[in-house]
């Protein structure tokens, strides 16, 4: 694999990720239907074309709604999502902090105005140059991922394949903006094309609009199809035929009342339902009622004559008409269609071939099932942001999918995946129904995943040497299949299917190549079997019923010693297994001295201290009534109370001048300067201080070179940094640092990285250079290099997952005598409680040696200001 030295190479400017399952982004999780849409802003129709309605980030299949509107229009039951609250892409992850919003990029587009139009793709990429309505940096970055991808994959693509891109290419740049800003929003939804805007980049809609929609023909190709282990069938739609088109016509798809009626707004739907009187509370509610009226003949009286011809009926006996007023089902859903139709005219949807065939190009560009809008727009925009970046090798693989039925297959596990999902988290606690088909599609994708973990140690003992496969396996089917395969002994542990979940578990634990991160669990739960069930589910040979439960407790015994000892095995597992350890030691009455002494790590419950103070209650605005109506009802005498978890206001105890009021604080600064008077330095941080050091600790590992991690040369981290991966492929590099950490080190790293890089301000993931090097010095020689090591090895193995739930504050203070102490405090007032992941990181911590204390805070006196 050839490498380069940092530089802005053509395979190196953009980057995706495999964002672990729940994130938001474009994802692969339902790529049997057509995606979900996103939710859009509350934005005018005449503002559709606003970058922010499209930016909005599409649902996860856990927290997707039950039923969206399909249609682009907002209704006023739908609910709105914050797309600041979005989790974030590896690509996002790895990037500096910037501004990427809609206002960035017109500033930047408008700062690049001078253009030199002769540059080309590559050129306007490279220079970052665009001229607006003429190009866009939107339509260059999709472009660059298909030409790059058909430059080094091309293998991956049939011959109808090939044609559909050799179509898009000769696309009109109008047509291909068009086509682009569709992809990245609802991409599931009928649009209005009178509604959609962007009139900066497209003159006239109607001439782009008819050209996504043109018919075009493909060369005729055989393809067999292809069995996927767990898939019951290929998804409708995914495939391409001899003709094809880049975007659907309401006219010729839209033919049903059912489909019509999801184009509606809230508004318009309202005014329908008034004439034929269908009732309903929100939309959903109406456009039930709606198709139930239309199956009601009472409800139509208002049909004209014309639209109920066919129900005219001749007696041929006397000659005479007779008139059944009641029209036909399909009249009256006729009637609706036209006049649905009417109301929103024209509409234009992608068409799902073309749509998964892009996506796919997608997830091979980006080496990920979920990307967002930003994955397009964050590296251009991380270019300009005049950041200093840390110096790494940069290098792209170009063989991730070994061939194109990998890649389809890869696919296919997804779906499959999804549907698992669907039944074990997504829809409430499952049936013994749901449960049973989770287990025939484990049973399905067994075999498969057997050959394919045999496929990937090859690959491993003879063709990796760099630890390259560790990010890239994530890309693999047998990597969605194990997490399958995972979900599978948990159902077989429900139908008491004891025995084959023992085997199912140690064949996981005996592959050691994917998901490292759930190893713990899984020595967890195998040794639990073989303390409880193994012995009575198993052949005796000879032994006695109390010497068969000996033997399998001493198996259990050895299975929690040798997760302890698994170099993969996460330090939060490590408590569960010392405790168990411990149990099994004195249920086969082990002698004393041959027993393990876990004393060094027991945990101790942190110290609880209270904090008085004044608090300050802003009184709530009094509420709106209608015009003309008065309340005599009395203020509550709880209205003062704050509700659960709301950020409370405290006066700040700091000694102040004798004329100076004093200021209003969060209750953690109130509780810092308590700390204060009491001798402590210290800063209100929650994890801030403990990435900080981190970053400053392991900085010369975070860029060491590792194969693929680093594909763009604006990186603040490496890309599997966020993943499991990172741990095991740094594994000796790590632990290495780890020791330099133990044995007193620290203070010189600290200096190191400061001296070369605080000048430059080198972006660095979790760096903080606002706090002073003499504080950081400070801060690592009272907190010991044991306990130090300890939380950076949680970092390292979990980086992604431990970033919250650290304690607000963070404190230390050296006494005279050479005292050194290092504490946390988390701060709760009358309206908080603990979370799982602030439990976890006490318990990290006390298990560490560390000081953590539970400060309450109590107010003497509550003062209510207007």
């Amino acid at each position: 694999m050839a490498l380069q030295t940092q530089s802005p190479a053509k395979h190196n400017q953009m980057l995706g990720r495999f964002i672990k399952k729940g994130s938001t982004g474009k994802q692969y999780d339902d790529i049997g239907e057509r995606p979900s849409k996103r939710l859009k802003q509350a934005v005018d129709d005449d503002d559709v074309q606003s970058d922010a309605s499209s930016r909005s980030t599409p649902a996860s299949p856990q927290s997707r709604p039950l039923e969206v509107p399909d249609s682009d229009a907002d209704s006023e039951d739908e609910v709105l999502e914050d797309i600041g609250s979005s989790q974030r892409t590896d690509l996002e992850s790895a990037l500096p902090a910037i501004k990427t919003d809609r206002e960035a990029i017109e500033e930047y587009e408008a700062e690049r105005a001078a253009q030199n139009t002769a540059l080309g793709l590559e050129g306007r990429m490279e220079k970052a140059e665009w001229v607006r309505g003429r190009t866009s940096i939107y339509v260059d970055a999709f472009n660059l991922a298909l030409d790059t991808v058909l430059e080094e994959e091309s293998h991956l693509f049939d011959e109808a394949e090939m044609g559909v891109f050799d179509s898009w290419k000769a696309l009109s740049y109008e047509a291909q903006y068009l086509y682009v800003r569709l992809f990245l929003r609802k991409t599931s939804a009928w649009h209005r094309i009178r509604n959609l805007g962007y009139h900066s980049d497209i003159t006239d809609l109607e001439p782009p609009t008819a050209e996504l929609q043109q018919t075009r023909d493909l060369p005729n190709t055989v393809e067999e199809t292809q069995c996927n282990p767990g898939e019951l069938e290929a998804p409708e739609g995914t495939k391409l035929g001899p003709l094809f088109a880049f975007a659907d016509h309401s006219d010729e798809h839209i033919t049903t009342l059912e489909e019509a009626s999801t184009l509606l707004r809230l508004d318009e739907l309202k005014a329908i339902a008034k004439d034929v009187k269908a009732q309903g509370k929100n939309k959903k509610e109406l456009l039930a009622s709606l198709r139930r009226t239309s199956g009601n003949q009472s409800g139509l009286g208002f049909l004209k004559r014309s639209e109920t011809e066919e129900s005219m009926q001749s007696d041929g006996a006397n000659g005479t008409e007779r008139r059944d007023v009641s029209p036909t089902k399909e009249n009256r859903d006729s009637h609706f269609l036209r006049k649905i139709m009417a109301e929103t005219g024209p509409c234009i949807r992608l068409s799902s071939a073309p749509l998964k065939l892009f996506e796919r190009v997608h997830l091979v560009f980006y080496r990920s099932t979920e990307w967002t809008e930003k994955s397009l727009t964050t590296i251009i925009l991380a270019r300009i942001a005049r950041r200093n970046f840390p110096e790494y090798i940069v290098s792209r693989s170009a063989n991730i999918f070994a061939s194109r039925a990998l890649l389809l297959e890869f696919e296919a596990s997804i779906r499959t995946q999804f549907r698992v999902d669907s039944i074990l988290e997504f829809n409430g606690t499952p049936n013994k129904q749901g449960l049973q088909t989770v287990l025939d599609v484990f049973e399905d994708i067994y075999p498969r995943w057997v050959v394919l973990l045999q496929e990937e140690q090859r690959k491993e003992d003879s063709i990796y040497s760099s630890g390259e496969g560790a990010y890239l396996r994530r890309l693999s089917p047998a990597w969605v299949y194990t997490r399958i395969i995972h979900k599978g002994a948990d159902v077989l542990g429900k139908f008491k299917h004891h025995k084959r979940e023992h085997e199912v578990l140690t064949e996981l634990l005996d592959q050691r190549l994917f998901h490292p991160a759930r190893r713990g669990a899984w020595y967890q739960r195998k040794a639990l079997l073989e303390e409880h069930y193994m012995a009575a589910l198993t052949s005796s040979e000879g032994r006695s019923e109390e010497a068969q439960k000996k033997h399998w407790r001493l198996i259990a015994l050895q299975t929690c010693e040798d997760g302890i000892q698994d170099n993969h095995v996460h330090i939060i597992y490590h408590y569960d297994l010392q405790k168990r350890i411990m149990k099994l030691e004195r249920a086969l009455k082990i002698a004393k001295r041959q027993q393990h002494d876990f004393g060094h790590v027991r945990l101790s419950k942190p110290v609880e201290r209270t904090f008085e103070g004044i608090r300050i209650e802003r009184s709530p605005p009094p509420p709106t009534l209608p015009k003309g109506i008065t309340s005599s009802r009395e203020p509550s005498s709880n209205s003062g109370l704050t509700r659960r978890g709301a950020k409370t206001i405290w006066l700040d105890p700091a000694p102040r001048e004798d004329d100076e009021e004093p200021e209003q604080v969060s209750v953690e600064s109130m509780c810092l300067s308590h700390y204060r008077a009491l001798g402590y330095k210290g800063y209100h941080s929650e994890g801030g201080i403990l990435r900080t050091l981190f970053a400053y600790l392991f900085y010369d590992v975070l860029f060491t070179y590792v194969p693929n991690v680093f594909q763009t040369p604006f990186q603040t981290c490496p890309l599997d940094l966020h993943s499991d991966a990172f741990y095991p492929s740094r594994l000796s590099e790590v632990n290495a640092r780890l020791a330099e950490i133990s044995n007193g080190a620290a203070e010189a790293l600290v200096r190191r990285v400061w001296e070369e890089h605080s000048e430059r301000k080198t972006c660095v993931v979790g760096l903080d250079w606002g706090f002073e090097l003499d504080d950081l010095v400070e801060i690592v020689d009272c907190f010991g290099g044991e306990a130090l090591a300890t939380v950076c090895k949680v970092l390292a193995q979990e980086y992604g997952q431990r970033g919250g739930g650290v304690p607000d504050l963070f404190l230390w203070k050296r006494e005279d005598g050479g005292i050194k102490e290092v504490m946390f405090a988390e701060v709760k007032s009358e309206n908080d409680r603990l979370s799982d992941t602030q439990r976890l990181w006490i318990h990290v911590l006390t298990g560490a040696g560390v000081k953590v204390e539970l400060c309450n805070a109590v107010a003497t006196e509550v003062r209510h200001v207007g």
